[in-house]
Parts: C-alpha cells; sequence; structure tokens
C-alpha cells in the first residue's frame, strides 16, 4: 500500500523542505522513494533522517507539489528534522540505507518516533479531487493537455460539489499553476 504523505527533510545547513510523497509503511518501517533529483534526495543523503506526516488539510499537498511551500513546523522529538504543526500526526524516520541504482531511490527507513497533533478523521471527495489535481498538475509536461484539462473539469465539480473554501481554494491554486505550466 502506498499512502500519501507530506515529508520533511534537512539540508545541511538545517533548511526545512516539505515535500508530498506516497510512502509504503510496513510495520516499523517505512520506505521512501524519492526521485534522485529532488531536494528530499539530496537532502536525505545530508541528514538521515525526515518525518512524514498524515494531514487532513489537501490543500498542503497542491502547495507543496506545486510552488515553493513553508509552513509552521516545530522541531521533532528524535530525530534532526520538523514537525509540521498543521499536522495531524506523524513519524520521526532513520534511514537505515539508501539505494539509489535506479531513477528512484529507495531508502527503507526506521520509525524511531510517532506523535500526534489531533485525530485524522479521513477525506471527503473533494479533498481527494485536490490530491488528484495535485498529482495531474504534476504531469504537466509529459501529459496531453486536453486529457489534463479533461480530467481537471470534472475534479473541479467534485470539488464545487462537496468542498468548502480550503478545498476551493485550493483547486482554484492548482487551476492557476496548470494554465500558467500550458500556456
Amino acid at each position: 500500500m502506498i499512502l500519501e504523505c507530506i515529508v520533511t527533510t534537512m539540508d545541511g545547513a538545517g533548511r526545512v523542505n516539505i515535500a508530498p510523497m506516497g510512502v509504503i509503511p510496513e510495520g516499523d518501517t517505512v520506505t521512501l522513494k524519492p526521485y534522485r533529483e529532488t531536494a528530499t534526495y539530496r537532502n536525505l543523503k545530508v541528514t538521515p533522517s525526515a518525518v512524514v506526516h498524515l494531514v487532513d488539510d489537501a490543500g498542503i499537498f497542491a502547495r507543496s507539489a506545486l510552488s515553493d511551500y513553508h509552513a509552521e513546523t516545530v522541531p521533532a522529538e528524535r530525530v534532526r528534522g520538523a514537525v509540521l504543526t498543521a499536522a495531524c500526526s506523524w513519524m520521526e524516520l532513520e534511514v537505515v540505507r539508501i539505494d539509489d541504482s535506479r531513477e528512484r531511490a529507495v531508502i527503507p527507513c526506521s520509525v524511531v518516533h510517532r506523535g500526534r497533533f489531533r485525530e485524522f478523521l479521513g477525506y471527503n471527495r473533494a479533498r481527494n479531487a485536490i490530491l488528484e489535481a495535485t498529482i495531474l498538475a504534476t504531469r504537466t509536461r509529459f501529459l496531453p493537455p486536453e486529457q489534463i484539462w479533461s480530467d481537471l473539469d470534472r475534479l473541479n465539480v467534485i470539488v464545487g460539489k462537496t468542498g468548502d473554501a480550503p478545498e476551493r481554494a485550493s483547486m482554484d491554486f492548482i487551476m492557476a499553476f496548470v494554465r500558467e505550466a500550458l500556456g
């Protein structure tokens, strides 16, 4: 199973990177699979720890995937890392090893601490649509524009019917990003 999360990592100077990522949880291990050209990968090579967050604000996925997103954090308890204050819960990870022999590195990590600010109640259809729209927006370089617009139109209807103001604002952000990307 791949769990959609927000991952924070730190570079050598202590700057926090916030990125969405599908992670593979298996008991007390979480496997990260970042692309080798990403800040997440570079940071894990320098600072072999990360924090994986469950969030109930789908807009964090959109903003962290499509812009240079910064958010309020507090220091992690057991690793050199940062915890998003907007998270419902989190897992602090220590890297076990890095296999970067492929385009996407495979990085199994040990869970060394778990924390929680509040209960994660799940996603409604609008929040799921924001996740899917965000993924579409990250693929503007290689998917046909007509497919992207068709899918975004369908997802936008779902957000309009089942979302509140935060979800509508996130969809507006995504649509603006795609308009800019596709010209």
